[in-house]
Order: structure tokens, then C-alpha cells, then sequence
């Protein structure tokens, strides 16, 4: 049996995520309150191979209440930013959009909090 080899994106596809991620961050950014929702950014876009779906990764500051907002907003809002975001791609399809929320930052800072904590609030000389 081989191995399984994963494969680099193609240039294209590399495009279209950039393409994405620049034009749904704009749009997200025009459409959707920081007061209501917090501060939201696009992380990373990953594009099917057919580019007829792509998944979008958000990061999330602000509150709880701002974070259940900001799930439900980007689900009911997915359809009309993809609509939005068709006339601006010179695309034969807009991909269908996904959003996720991505947890990565905060994890990171948790992980950076115990290790602070473990280490006594001291920091390794030169």
C-alpha cells in the first residue's frame, strides 16, 4: 500500500484563497458591527480543488454574548456575502462559503498563560 502523499496547493488555488480571504474580510468589515459581533479576521481560506467550495477560517476577539453573535451572523449572513462577493470574483462560480470559527489564538494564549504560570513569572535571562 503507499503512502498518501499530500500535494501542495496549485498556484491558482493559491490565488483564489488570497483572493477570497482579501474580499471577505472587506466584506465581513462593511457588513457585520464590531459592537455587535467583535472583532473578527480571516485567518486562512481553503478552496476545494473544484473551487466550488471554500471554507473560511475566522478568528474571534470580544465577549461571550459577541462570540455566539458572531456565529450566528456569519451562518445567516453566508449566503448574502457570497452574493455580494460574486460580481467582485471574475470567476465562472463563487465558491459556496463556509465560515469556522478558529479557536487557535485562544488556545495559544491559554498554552502561553500555564507555561507563564509554570515558570514562576520568570523570565530566561540572555
Amino acid at each position: 500500500m503507499k503512502n498518501p502523499v499530500t500535494r501542495a496547493p496549485s498556484r491558482r488555488l493559491q490565488r483564489v484563497s488570497e483572493l477570497l480571504k482579501r474580499e471577505v474580510s472587506e466584506l465581513i468589515r462593511r457588513e457585520l458591527s464590531v459592537e455587535e459581533v467583535g472583532l473578527l479576521t480571516i485567518n486562512e481560506v481553503k478552496v476545494a480543488p473544484d473551487i466550488k467550495t471554500a471554507t473560511v477560517y475566522v478568528s474571534f476577539v470580544g465577549t461571550r454574548n459577541q462570540r455566539g453573535a458572531a456565529e450566528q451572523k456569519l451562518v445567516q449572513h453566508a449566503k448574502h456575502i457570497q452574493s455580494m462577493l460574486g460580481p467582485q470574483l471574475s470567476m465562472k462560480w463563487t465558491p459556496v462559503l463556509t465560515f469556522l470559527l478558529d479557536d487557535s489564538i485562544e488556545k495559544g494564549n491559554r498554552v502561553l498563560a500555564i507555561l507563564e504560570q509554570l515558570d514562576g513569572g520568570q523570565k530566561p535571562g540572555p
